[in-house]
């Protein structure tokens, strides 16, 4: 999952090597000797699977799997019965199908984890304020200023699981530690239905032996670049110079060179917005030539659009992506001067992004909006009386587009739509919403 940004980053290897020794003290403690912040980072455990049992306890102890059941979809998630076959989030169907075949395959319902989600986050926050949910289940929680009230963070830790429990029968796993990178580390360490409490001063010991990979933000390929490095754990990555990591990773490797060493001074942000909105389709057989892909094109600008518009926001940034028939993935994004919200805008940019360059057929597309402006830096929701602005070049006249989302508001997303896609087959489509 995603975090929010480091506002306190350093621009450069010299400035990190002065923090690394200003944030130490001798023990190896990161953080300064008064003061230490306390965070929990809880993330429940197999959460859709574990809904979908709540609600029908006969799936209890079998292997659930959610998503992959329409052609050509992916896994969501999946029970941990499941997982000890194989399966995992993001596998494709007809693959987690050939680990599982006795797997039990279920539709996606968002609405119902978005409901359990509301109860969990807030009994998260009757301990503290500073909630920093990075999905529907998981969050941060900083609960240094609660101490006092409910006791030491690992025992509040467990009074928290122990209440998500008893009122709503799922469990959660639970990492404590003076920073967030290490707390989103050990909650994943004792799981299902674990806690990991990383004491004050034994940060460095806990993270050294930890391979490189379980570092934030180590994908496959940093991985495959620390290996040939030569590099395996964490502490052998802290242990070279930064100015090195940094000219064999690029920007990645002072963020990366700063966790080793067990500096994170990101703060719990509650009030944290998202990053990007977007939707992804995968089809149930591939599709191919300009009318087509124009036309489905156009289908994700209205999606997008009627969601940014949902959330009060703009875009300047604008990305497509697509995938063909021999899962080769392509992306490509513009950034504008001016936010973008409505649908005759996004999918020009889109059309001048796709990779008309590429072959197909198609087996996914996806459209995504981010650098988003702030809901203040927004001008007000427009009424059907309000006097109104030219409509900026490429636009919609902002009546017709308030227009539109009302009669949406009231019949459904797809109450209101443009008429090339009225012909538009009703395709069985695996739909992904794509939010950060």
């Amino acid at each position: 999952m995603n975090d929010s940004q480091d506002k306190s980053e350093f621009k450069d290897c010299g400035s990190a090597q002065a923090g690394l020794e200003a944030n130490h003290l001798g023990s190896g403690t990161p953080g300064k000797p008064a003061g230490t912040r306390w965070i929990i980072h809880l993330d429940m455990d197999a959460f859709y699977a574990s809904v979908e049992i709540l609600d029908n306890p006969a799936l209890k102890g079998l292997p659930v799997i959610i998503g992959g059941n329409v052609p050509r979809s992916v896994v969501s998630t999946c029970s941990y019965e499941a997982r000890a076959k194989g399966v995992h989030s993001g596998m494709p169907g007809t693959t987690a199908y050939r680990l599982c075949p006795e797997g039990i395959f279920l539709n996606v319902r968002m609405e119902r984890y978005k409901e359990i989600s509301a109860q969990v986050m807030s009994i998260f926050r009757r301990y503290t304020p500073l909630v920093e949910p990075l999905a529907l289940d998981e969050a941060f929680l900083d609960v240094t200023g609660s101490i006092k009230l409910f006791g030491p963070a690992h025992e509040m830790a467990e009074k928290i699981r122990q209440d998500v429990f008893s009122e709503t029968g799922l469990t959660v796993s639970a990492g404590v530690a003076t920073i967030k990178h290490l707390a989103k580390i050990a909650s994943g360490f004792k799981k299902p239905n674990g806690l990991t409490y990383i004491e004050a001063g034994q940060e460095l010991a806990f993270i050294r032996p930890l391979d490189v990979r379980k570092l934030w933000g180590v994908g496959q390929a940093t991985e495959k670049t620390l290996r040939l490095m030569g590099i395996n754990t964490a502490g052998e990555l802290a242990d070279l110079p930064c100015d090195y990591v940094q000219a064999r990773l690029g920007k990645s490797g002072l963020r990366l060179w700063r966790l080793a060493n067990g500096i994170d001074e990101r703060e719990v942000e509650p009030s944290r917005e998202a990053k990007s909105i977007g939707n992804e389709w995968t089809y149930p057989e591939d599709i191919d030539g300009e009318e087509t892909v124009n036309r489905e094109l156009l289908a994700l600008a209205v999606k997008v659009s009627a969601r940014l518009r949902e959330a009060g926001f703009g875009a300047l940034t604008i990305s497509v992506k697509a995938r063909d028939h021999k899962f080769k993935t392509y992306t490509r994004s513009r950034t504008v001067a001016n936010p973008l919200a409505d649908h005759l805008q996004l999918h020009s940019l889109a059309l001048e992004l796709f990779p008309w360059d590429k072959k197909g057929p198609w087996r996914l597309l996806g459209l995504s909006a981010s650098n988003l402006t702030l809901p203040g830096q927004r001008r007000k929701r427009l009424t059907l009386f309000d006097n109104i602005e030219a409509p900026s070049e490429g636009g919609i006249d902002p009546k017709l587009v308030e227009a539109m989302d009302a009669v949406n508001r009231r019949f459904g997303r797809d109450g209101l739509k443009p008429a090339t896609l009225l012909s538009r087959d009703e395709l069985d489509l695996d739909e992904e919403e794509v939010s950060e």
